[in-house]
Parts: structure tokens; C-alpha cells; sequence
């Protein structure tokens, strides 16, 4: 598979986002801050990255959580994933909440997310009077029960 070349403006004193292992999907990325900053328990903060980029029409950047983050310091993403659409040209920020039970403390530089890039279609509604029968239906939410 060939690599997806985007533009990057890197504006803080972290490297690039990059990708862990071989075989990772997501490459992490790090808090620009000053200073260490407290997340109070239930407490949501937008962070700042630093990092700005172009990516081509028919991508988007997803932001996602670190598992590590999460299960470790309770820390996890809102609005998980995120969307970076192709056309947006600010910086890219991270919401994160502190869902433990004790203060957590983000200091600069610090991996809080990761970022996968997709491939994305857009679709051109057909409106009809039907759709096709499957056999789940409108079964959701649970229905195959709890096993």
C-alpha cells in the first residue's frame, strides 16, 4: 500500500505525529501547552496541538483516544471520533474529560489522542418510497440480546 502524503504545519516544539509500530492505524498526538494542566474529575478542557494540515479532498482525519490514557488515568476524548475535514485549515485541538474519580494532570507534550487518516465518499441522497427487506430489519439497540 502506497503512503498518503499531507501537508503539515507543526507549530509547537513536539515531532510529528507518527505511528508507533508497523502496524499501527493511529499516530499519536501531543499537547502544546506552556505549562502542566489539571483536569478536576468530570472536568472537560479543549487542548491545543500545534499542528495544522491539508488533507486531500476525499479525506478526513479522525481523533481518537488512547487506550493506554484512558484505562490507566481515566482520561479518554469527547466527540470521539472527531472529524478533520478535508477542508478545515485550523489547528487542531483535542477535547479530553478526566472520567476517574482523582485530578489528572496533562503536561506538555504529552501523547492525548491519536489521529487516523480515512479515505471518505460522499453520497448524493436517491430519494424513494422503499428499501430492501433484510433479515435483521429494524432490529437495534440490543436486539440480539445480551449473549
Amino acid at each position: 500500500m502506497s503512503s498518503l502524503q499531507v501537508k503539515i504545519i507543526n507549530q509547537s516544539p513536539n515531532p510529528l505525529p507518527e505511528y508507533a509500530t508497523k502496524g499501527s492505524a493511529g499516530m499519536d498526538i501531543r499537547a502544546n501547552l506552556e505549562a502542566p494542566v489539571t483536569l478536576k474529575t468530570l472536568e472537560r478542557m479543549l487542548v491545543p496541538t500545534g499542528l495544522f494540515i491539508e488533507l486531500p479532498q476525499g479525506y478526513e482525519a479522525q481523533v481518537r483516544p488512547r487506550s493506554g490514557l484512558a484505562v490507566k488515568q481515566g482520561i479518554t476524548c469527547l466527540n470521539t471520533p472527531g472529524t478533520i475535514d478535508a477542508d478545515y485549515r485550523g489547528e487542531i485541538k483535542v477535547i479530553l474529560i478526566n472520567l476517574s474519580t482523582e485530578e489528572q494532570v496533562i503536561h506538555p507534550g504529552d501523547r492525548i489522542a491519536q489521529m487516523v487518516i480515512q479515505q471518505v465518499g460522499q453520497v448524493e441522497w436517491l430519494l424513494v418510497q422503499e428499501i430492501g427487506a433484510t433479515e435483521r430489519g429494524a432490529g437495534g439497540f440490543g436486539h440480539t440480546g445480551k449473549q
